[in-house]
């Protein structure tokens, strides 16, 4: 097998790579993120140092060195400032990012009690270096700010809505209580998704929910064309009071699941339950109707209940028709957040019991912000075009 480098180095570099081995690894990161940081403020200001140009939007301002703890020890990197401020260096900003990765596994440990003994050891593994019990113990505070400032970000206009709530538990004056822990997405005009938001309390559903939606209107969320979610508690008055008369998909998932509250005997459930995937699976909302019609008819006798319900709710589920045909599949269930429910799910289990709200929702919004750093990344959730059709819409 003949080895093909990816990129050759200067032969400079190469020389104490030879000479040093690995313990060269951090010189040479912070060789290049330097070098990256200077190349990315040459870009934002639309000249390179010292040249004279028409392009030019600001000037530089020297350096500010910045000590960041990274898994191969403290690095002093130089970080480009501008006149104007306002620039900060994605190069080192992304670096940071899976740092606090680390920073949020600390703080997890904290919450759990794990004695400042082994968390040393967790960190000299990862880093190569231990840390002091006063900054594991202020490892969680030290993440609060950056995932307050996430939180409370400015929105826009993002053409479809997707709600979705579960349930944590927390301790509280010395009983476990269930928090509701409520999450809303969106998907943009260019077709992104977005983790728009997250809350975390103990109070009465409605309100929670109302006071939730509240703050993403007050962030600047507008535009808003269909809602998709479950039928949780309290979040009908809510969504009716703050969103008004916009169209809402009940999830057809949840529907698929509440049904069978009402089937009598558990050999009918297969049957019921193909019945109402026929009806979502109709090619417009006509048909999807006729279909509908046709199975409360056939349970109205030997399921009435059933029938009864069907007849009430699988309208609910059938709002996503008037939308294109191109996005109705993936507006007609709340599942981008339930995929994310798992995952937060599978993080949560290991805290088991969390001993406040904060500390919930601390863990659930390090989650979040990584995930929605992806979806920005990643490819586009839907394709519009240039002229949608809008049953309805929020100005």
């Amino acid at each position: 097998m003949t080895y093909q480098p990816d990129f050759t180095l200067p032969a400079e570099f190469l020389e104490q790579i030879a000479s040093q081995g690995l313990d060269y690894i951090p010189e040479l990161v912070r060789i290049l993120v330097n070098a990256a940081m200077r190349a990315e403020r040459e870009n934002y200001l639309g000249a390179e140092l010292y040249q004279r140009s028409n392009e030019r939007q600001g000037h530089a301002n020297g350096y500010k060195p910045k000590t960041v703890q990274t898994r191969m020890g403290d690095i002093t990197f130089a970080i480009p400032q501008v006149r104007d401020g306002g620039f900060y260096p994605q190069a080192l900003e992304k670096g940071q990012r899976s740092e606090r990765a680390l920073t949020l596994t600390l703080a997890e440990m904290y919450v759990q009690g794990v004695s400042t003994r082994k968390v040393k050891a967790i960190v000299e593994q990862l880093c190569g270096s231990g840390v002091s019990s006063s900054t594991v113990s202020r490892a969680a505070a030290a993440l609060d700010e950056s995932l307050q400032s996430w939180r409370d970000r400015p929105l826009g206009e993002m053409i479809y809505l997707f709600l979705d709530a579960r349930y944590e538990k927390i301790r509280q004056d010395g009983q476990i209580r269930d928090a509701a822990v409520l999450i809303a997405a969106g998907v943009d005009p260019l077709g992104k998704r977005h983790l728009l938001g997250v809350s975390v309390s103990l109070s009465e559903q409605e309100i929670h929910w109302r006071t939730f939606l509240q703050s993403l209107v007050v962030r600047g969320l507008c535009g808003i064309r269909l809602i998709t979610s479950d039928d949780h508690s309290g979040l009908k008055a809510a969504r009716i009071a703050v969103f008004g008369g916009i169209p809402w998909q009940r999830c057809q998932f949840h529907l698929q699941q509440n049904a069978s509250a009402y089937v009598p005997r558990k050999e009918m459930r297969a049957e019921v339950a193909a019945d109402i995937r026929t009806v979502f699976n109709a090619p417009d909302r006509p048909m999807a109707e006729a279909y509908l019609k046709k199975a409360i008819e056939k349970y109205a006798k030997s399921a009435s209940r059933l029938a009864d319900w069907m007849e009430k709710n699988i309208p609910e589920g059938l709002t996503v028709f008037a939308f294109p045909a191109q996005h109705q599949r993936k507006l007609r269930t709340s599942n981008p957040i339930e995929r994310l429910n798992r995952e937060i799910r599978r993080r949560t289990a290991v805290v088991g019991i969390f001993p406040n709200e904060a500390a919930c929702l601390r863990l659930i919004s390090a989650l979040l912000m990584e995930y929605d750093e992806e979806w920005q990344t990643g490819r586009n959730y839907l394709t519009f075009e240039k002229e949608e059709p809008s049953p309805s819409s929020q100005s």
